[in-house]
């Protein structure tokens, strides 16, 4: 439900940007996703506290960025977010793969917990190219009126 305002407005602004998105999401899934894989067991299980410490600063940057309306606050979280999220990559892959090793086969939830992961890259690489995209045509609309 909060993807689709997100979408709607990239698209008005420049179509491509969803696919390019879309693209750079898929290419950085796959590298992650890979790197646990290859990665030696359970070697990225432990990172799991750290990601959710900063997820804890994350919502608190983003709640102190209601009230102070920074545009460097909101860059940072978003940024963040999106280390974070990568992480998370790393990280729920390897959790998938020792669940399996003892016998957990619920592949649904399993599925469910990388494409949320898979959906908060895309979102913040939406975001980013969205605003790297206005930050543009506000250049160039400058340049014109002087």
């Amino acid at each position: 439900m909060g993807l689709g305002p997100l979408l709607e407005m990239a698209i008005v602004v420049n179509p491509s940007i969803v696919v390019t998105a879309f693209m750079l999401t898929t290419l950085l899934f796959v590298s992650f996703t890979l790197a646990a894989i290859f990665a030696r067991d359970g070697q990225w299980i432990y990172i799991g506290g750290s990601l959710m410490t900063m997820l804890s600063t994350l919502i608190t940057l983003s709640l102190a960025n209601l009230f102070f309306g920074s545009k460097l606050l909101f860059d940072v979280s978003l940024y963040l977010g999106l280390v974070i999220m990568c992480g998370f990559i790393l990280y729920d892959t390897q959790l998938i793969l020792e669940k399996v090793k003892i016998g957990d086969k619920d592949y649904v939830s399993h599925c469910i917990d990388l494409f949320i992961d898979f959906i908060g890259v895309f979102r913040r690489i939406l975001i980013i190219l969205h605003s790297r995209e206005v930050e543009n045509e506000n250049k160039k609309k400058e340049k014109k009126n002087e």
